[in-house]
């Protein structure tokens, strides 16, 4: 059985990253080659980072910040924000991008999947897919570029990115976007049943709960969290501990595994007994090395 794989996806705006909200409201969290830091030392199985400075005025598309990253980046690094031609595809390749994510250009130019796909392999051209709407409405593709709601509908655009040669699909639910309100299930079980190629599902995380439903629940291949993975310690290790509990099957080999840790109703650590914590006061643990 293939593993699930948890990403964290990193949306950085002016060089910083943010803490996104419907897509509208960004707070500030940190920079981004620190955050990348303790995120690989937490387990994370891969990382997306997306420039959404670029993604809104491609006239100020800078990415020598992404050599900065992919110094303290050991896993795989997908890289998107404004990427409109196979020059810029190129330069992030060559910064140390494993993998790249384009997404508006491809609605006015779908043929620009094929040509990417074409000269750098499928396995390297992940299309970013947002989505406005909700169960009890219904779904439209949304351009973040222009800010506006298109005509596509999601299974249909899914199905003509797959068509054009995407090897993945990073799904986001516009509204869910922040919410710490779960994913919305209907739309990623609709795509990833839909299609034959992965499907990474974004927005609405908020605990490891919302991710075991997610997996238990639809098809998707991988879930993704921004903003909860950058406020506590650990945050990727003890998501992976308490989906272990649930019997999913993710990667957790790092030397901190909270196997004998306890979570409470929201996934959060319960205290460990005293005479534990006591004994474990003289126990050595190797340093890790990544």
């Amino acid at each position: 059985m293939l593993k699930k794989r948890i990403i964290a996806t990193l949306i950085v705006r002016e060089g910083i990253v943010v803490q996104s909200i419907n897509f509208r409201k960004y707070l500030p969290v940190g920079k981004p080659e620190i955050a990348i830091e303790f995120l690989n030392s937490w387990g994370v199985d891969e990382i997306v980072v997306v420039d959404i400075t670029a993604s809104k005025d491609r006239g100020r598309k800078d990415y020598r910040f992404v050599n900065g990253i992919t110094r303290s980046c050991f896993v795989p690094l997908t890289v998107g924000g404004g990427i409109d031609c196979i020059e810029d595809i190129r330069s992030l390749l060559n910064l140390g991008a494993d993998k790249i994510c384009i997404n508006s250009h491809c609605l006015g130019s779908p043929e620009f999947i094929t040509e990417a796909a074409d000269i750098f392999g499928s396995q390297c051209i992940v299309v970013s897919i947002d989505v406005a709407g909700n169960c009890e409405s219904d779904y439209f593709v949304y351009d973040a570029s222009r800010g506006v709601v298109t005509d596509l509908r999601p299974l249909e655009w899914a199905k003509e990115v797959q068509k054009r040669g995407a090897g993945e699909i990073y799904l986001t639910s516009v509204e869910r976007d922040g919410s710490k309100a779960g994913y919305d299930l209907k739309l990623v079980d609709t795509i990833a049943s839909g299609v034959e190629i992965p499907v990474i599902a974004s927005g609405g995380a908020g605990n490891a709960g919302d991710i075991h439903e997610v997996f238990s629940k639809t098809g998707a291949s991988a879930a993704s969290a921004a903003n909860f993975f950058h406020f506590f310690e650990h945050s990727v290790i003890t998501t992976k501990a308490a989906l272990t509990r649930s019997h999913d099957a993710i990667r957790l080999n790092t030397h901190a595994s909270y196997a004998k840790a306890d979570f409470d109703g929201d996934f959060r650590l319960r205290k460990l007994a005293d005479e534990y914590l006591r004994d474990l006061l003289f126990e050595r643990i190797q340093k890790e090395v990544i």
